[in-house]
Order: C-alpha cells, then sequence, then structure tokens
C-alpha cells in the first residue's frame, strides 16, 4: 500500500494495472469509491478501501453494480470526485442508471472503470463493452499499460468535470493483472465539503435539450480527443503496411511487429481514446499508406469506426483496405495473442516466420506429458457445494422425474463445468437469474411442466439480484425450491464482504442482514441444513420435491473450506480400507474420483485403488457416505 500512497512525485513503482488505476484515482484527489466484486476488477476498489483510512476516502462494497453507480453519482451531485468499477457483466447491470445519467450530467468528475474479459477467463461470456459505451455516448478511453492506466484515469476525471458527464475507462484482463513500471504523480488534495447545489436539476426532463446537450457534448470531445496525448503513431513515414490497435492490442501490435523486424515497413497508431473517435487525427494517420491493420479485443469495435472515418474521408477504395476481423485476418472471438497478430502480419506482408519445427513441438508434448499433471476444474477439498450438489444429484435420482438446476453466478456455477461428475446445472444465465428462471418455470404446470426444478443461489448473489426474483416466486405463488448456498464469503471472486457477514469494505463493523429473518419476512416456508449431512438432506429435498405448494426455501450453510484456518485441527482422519475398495470394479468406474472428485481423494495406478491425500485433504468426512462398497472410512479426532 505504500506504493499506492506515497505523494512522490516521479518516483517509479511496480503496480499491477488495477493498482495502477486506483492510484490514479488517488493522485486525482477521489473521495468515494464504489464497486461489486468480480474479476478481472476486484482489486480496484479493495486497493481504495485499503488505504481509505489513510487518505480520507470512502470506500464500500456495494451490493449491486447498479446501485455502485448510484452512490459514484450521488457523490458527483455534491461536488466531490467518484470512481466505480466493475467487470463488463456488472455495466448490463448498471445500465439503468449509467443511460440516465448521461443525460442528466454530473458535477464533480465521475468515472466509471469497466474490465472487460476477453476469452472468458473468469466469466460466462465475453462481452465487448465498447459499443454500449458509444450508444451511451460518453467518453471512452483504453489503456494498454500500467502507466497509461494510471495517467488515463487521473485523466479522466478532469475530463468529466470539463464537459458535464462522466468517462468510461475500459481495461482488459491482460491490462488490469500486468504489472508494470509507473511514474508516480502527485496526489491532489481536495478538501471541498460536500454540498448539493439545489439550483441545479439532475433530472432528464425536458428530454429533447437533454439529449441535444449530450450530442453537444460529443462534439466538444471530439475535438478534445484530436490532440490527446494517448494518440499518436509510431513507424516509417510511409508504411507499406499500418496497424491501428487500442488496449492490449497495441502491445501484441508492438511485440509482433518487432519479433518480426518490420520497423521499417509497418507502422503503428496507437489509439487511446476509441469513443469518439478522433476522426482527424485518424484521417491523417490514414494518409500515410494504402493499407491498414486493425488490432483489438473482442469485436470489431474500432475497426467498424475506422471504415467509417475512412468512407467519410474518401480513403476507402478499390486500391485502400482495411483488414481484421471482418477480412478474416484476425478472429472476431476469443483473446488476442501476438501469435494472433504474427499470423496476419506474415499473410500480409508475405515475410516468413516459424517459431520452430513441428519435431520439436512433438518431442515438447511427449516431455511434458511424464511431467505435467492434468488439472481439471473442481470444487476445493471439503467444499460444501460438492456435499450440496451430490446432495441434489441423489435426492433427483430418488424422485426420478428428470428434476433439474437452474443455475446462477458463483463457485457453485462450476457443476455445469464439471467440477463434479455431476452436470445438473441446466441453465446459468446472470446474476440472479437462477431464482427468476426457476420462479418462471414454476409457473409452467398448466402446460404439463411437471419436472422438479430447483434454483440454487450463493449469499452475495441473493443480495446481488435475486431478492426481487424470491419476492416474484413468492408473490405468483411459483412451484420451485430454492436453495441458497450461504458459505459466509464472495467466495469466487477473493472472499470481499457482503451484507450477511458483519464487515465493509473498510474492514469496519457492519449490520449483518439475516437471510433468514429476510424469507421469514416474506412468509416462505424455510428450512436450515448442513450440507455435510447428505443422507438425511438427501431424504429431506425429496420430499419437499414430492410437496408442490409454492416456492419452498432451503439454505444450505457451511462456511466455505478456504476460511478454515491453517491451524484448525480437521474433524476427522479419513482413510480407505483397501481391502473394500473395488478399484476399476466399482459399479461407476471409479465412483469416487470419477464422479464424487474430491482432490483429497486420488487413484493409486500401482495399487489400483483409490486413496486418501493426506496432504489435501481436510478431514471434513463427507466422503465417506459415497462410496458404494463402504471403503472409506473416518475416524473422529479428539479435541
Amino acid at each position: 500500500m505504500v506504493a499506492l500512497t506515497a505523494n512522490a512525485a516521479g518516483k517509479t513503482e511496480l503496480l499491477l494495472g488495477n493498482e495502477a488505476i486506483a492510484r490514479g484515482a488517488l493522485e486525482a484527489g477521489v473521495r468515494v469509491a464504489a464497486s461489486y466484486p468480480g474479476t478481472p476488477a476486484s482489486e480496484i476498489l479493495e486497493n481504495l478501501a485499503g488505504v481509505a483510512e489513510e487518505t480520507g476516502l470512502y470506500a464500500e462494497w456495494s451490493v449491486n453494480e447498479k446501485v455502485a453507480a448510484e452512490v459514484g453519482t450521488a457523490a458527483s451531485f455534491a461536488g466531490l470526485r467518484a470512481i466505480v468499477s466493475f467487470k463488463h457483466e456488472g455495466l448490463n447491470v448498471a445500465l439503468d442508471t449509467l443511460c440516465h445519467v448521461n443525460l442528466t450530467g454530473t458535477r464533480g468528475g465521475l468515472v466509471v472503470v469497466v474490465c472487460d474479459d476477453p476469452a472468458g477467463w473468469s466469466s460466462p461470456s465475453e462481452n465487448d463493452s465498447r459499443a454500449i459505451i458509444q450508444w451511451l455516448n460518453v467518453p471512452l478511453l483504453e489503456p494498454s499499460t500500467p502507466q497509461e492506466a494510471k495517467d488515463m484515469t487521473r485523466w479522466a476525471f478532469e475530463l468529466s468535470e470539463q464537459i458535464g458527464t462522466y468517462c468510461v475507462v475500459r481495461s482488459s484482463t491482460r491490462v488490469s493483472h500486468t504489472t508494470g513500471t509507473v511514474i508516480l504523480g502527485a496526489i491532489a488534495s481536495r478538501d471541498t465539503p460536500a454540498y448539493f447545489d439545489t439550483s441545479k436539476l439532475f433530472v432528464f426532463v425536458p428530454i429533447v435539450k437533454k439529449h441535444a446537450d449530450l450530442l453537444a457534448k460529443v462534439e466538444q470531445v471530439k475535438e478534445i480527443f484530436e490532440k490527446c496525448q494517448f494518440n499518436y503513431y509510431e513507424g516509417p513515414e510511409r508504411p507499406e503496411l499500418m496497424i491501428v490497435s487500442s488496449g492490449s492490442g497495441r502491445l501484441y501490435a508492438v511485440e509482433a511487429v518487432e519479433c518480426l523486424q518490420l520497423e521499417k515497413r509497418v507502422g503503428i497508431v496507437h489509439l487511446g481514446t476509441t469513443w469518439p473517435v478522433p476522426a482527424k487525427f485518424l484521417e491523417k494517420q490514414l494518409s500515410r499508406t494504402s493499407r491498414v491493420l486493425v488490432v483489438e479485443e473482442v469485436d470489431p469495435f474500432l475497426e467498424r469506426n475506422l471504415k467509417v472515418v475512412a468512407g467519410d474521408s474518401s480513403w476507402l477504395n478499390r486500391d485502400h483496405v482495411i483488414y481484421g476481423k471482418a477480412s478474416g485476418h484476425i478472429k472476431p472471438f476469443g483473446e488476442l495473442s501476438p501469435e494472433a497478430v504474427i499470423d496476419a502480419l506474415v499473410r500480409l506482408t508475405g515475410v516468413t516466420y516459424r517459431p520452430r519445427s513441428k519435431e520439436y513441438d512433438g518431442r515438447a508434448k511427449q516431455v511434458a506429458k511424464g511431467l505435467v499433471i492434468d488439472r481439471e476444474i473442481m470444487w476445493c477439498p471439503g467444499c460444501p457445494h460438492r456435499a450440496t450438489f451430490w446432495t441434489i444429484k441423489n435426492a433427483f435420482g430418488l424422485d426420478g422425474r428428470d428434476g433439474f438446476v437452474s443455475g446462477d453466478i458463483g463457485c457453485y456455477a462450476l457443476d455445469r463445468r464439471g467440477a463434479g461428475g455431476y452436470l445438473i446445472t441446466k441453465t446459468a444465465l446472470a446474476m440472479g437469474s437462477g431464482i427468476g428462471v426457476g420462479s418462471g418455470l414454476g409457473k409452467l404446470g398448466q402446460f404439463g411442466f411437471g419436472q422438479p426444478v430447483i434454483a440454487v443461489c450463493g449469499d452475495s448473489t441473493l443480495f446481488h439480484a435475486a431478492i426481487p426474483a424470491l419476492i416474484n416466486a413468492r408473490y405468483n405463488a411459483s412451484d420451485v425450491i430454492v436453495m441458497i448456498l450461504d458459505n459466509g464469503a464472495t467466495a469466487m471472486t477473493g472472499f470481499q464482504p457482503h451484507p450477511g457477514v458483519g464487515v465493509n469494505a473498510m474492514g469496519k463493523a457492519a449490520p449483518v442482514v439475516d437471510i433468514e429473518g429476510l424469507c421469514r419476512g416474506l412468509d416462505i416456508p424455510l428450512e436450515v441444513m448442513d450440507p455435510f449431512d447428505i443422507t438425511e438432506n438427501t431424504k429431506r429435498l425429496a420430499e419437499l420435491m414430492s410437496d408442490r405448494d409454492g416456492v419452498r426455501v432451503v439454505i444450505m450453510r457451511r462456511p466455505c473450506a478456504l476460511l478454515r484456518s491453517p491451524d484448525e485441527k480437521p474433524p476427522f482422519k479419513v482413510w480407505v480400507d483397501t481391502s473394500k475398495c473395488r478399484g476399476d470394479e466399482c459399479g461407476c468406474a471409479r465412483y469416487c474420483v470419477r464422479v464424487f472428485k474430491c482432490p483429497g481423494i486420488v487413484w493409486d495406478r500401482t495399487k489400483g485403488r483409490a486413496q486418501i491425500d493426506e496432504a489435501v485433504c481436510i478431514g471434513c468426512g463427507v466422503c465417506t457416505c459415497i462410496c458404494p462398497a463402504s471403503a472409506i472410512m473416518k475416524e473422529a479426532l479428539s479435541e
């Protein structure tokens, strides 16, 4: 944290991209920060919250991104600088607010940071946020390095106050989670008291005038972007091919050109402001060449806008060509890489390039086969979700009506990716959608629908987006079992606090919102179960499936296994009785390691039997009830 708060202009520090964004906000004199955790954006608020007391900043984990946007907007209305941050899917949640604030205008500088996740490394989608931001008609900046992330964030506050609306900084996984050197600037001192000027009217009526005002701001920003320091050209005066790139794509382009030694043949336009596009600047760069390659993540956003500029300037014709995703030189999905840009440049320039021979690749794969362990996606040892989904799977089997899970976003969503051999989660859309979809399915009985549906939802997700869906299920008497998986943490994104854990983003005590009390207040039948009690839970869940009388809530409550202290003594000693283990002859072909899939159970190839890895097992004892041969044993450890 020293690097973030050091008021040492000119000092060089090594910062993560998200740390650099946080530092840029501090240099700008930010007073309020709000977010909802989501990779790859989480570290922005985490870092600001960590220095909140020291800097006099207010930081909060809001219950969802829409509320976070409203908290930041409120600070701006009161004349304070505020930053709001979330991942690309969080932008969807915040849109209901942001698509009005662009019209109402702002007062204090308001910066919205959106972190996209190309290839969906930690997301169920790889949506490109830029088209939404263009539709909102607000300024968009795209850093490609931690240095630019810091500088652009700081400048975005000034631009926001200059034009009277919020600005968006779009990062991506590779920018947010890369580490690089950053030259620090001075931290601004801002002690202006918060005051809402009641002579101002922050509403969107009359709408036509507000829309006209927004379009006038766009024209103002265009002129500012034409001379912006974040847009520049590097390369020969008359390149035979020119790359136009932004964000992480710019770094891939630089690496590819250097790798192919094309510095004297290929130039690169570095575009840091991608909406509204600086048309005059781009027209000047287009005049250098007749061929252009656009390199960007994920959609052809820049490519389409560049073609508009080229068409308006009469540059685009039979002899002048723009290559990119539309031409097939860059794939229109997934994450970019230096290799992808190299491949496009090889096709367009005719240079010969072979990174290594096929024989080398073949030998490397053979060597790696014996050294590298192939690891599957799975829940942690002792994860309560594994036990919960095992219970649901068995209950569906007892019921026999082809039941399934309506899923949601969280660690439990790994079921649909094979974390266990269950694969009973058949729908998974957005946060809160598990209960929403379950509520809808539970009203299809009049059309012959008779399958039992269990809608799962985590504790953090419940607070984020599922409460309205739960109310809807209650109000409309939907036949659905809602299962709230309360593990006491926002586990998947890094254990950030939520309204149910009794602490806020700044580490201070906070009121606990009681999930049981919330459900009882809605007059919904409720049961609380321990996920590890698989035998009894299976019986009871099967009974609840046969009771088709409106919404029922089951809270599966046990702390996340990763919250367990390393010094905590395991409850059981667990081992495999090899005389009972059937090995490959087991009725389900290694039932324990192939289906249950706890990392604490491993396969001994030499003996052809399962065994417990004592270095991994946390001694929960759940696995003892899943072996059809009763070969997994446990013994309670004394205190």
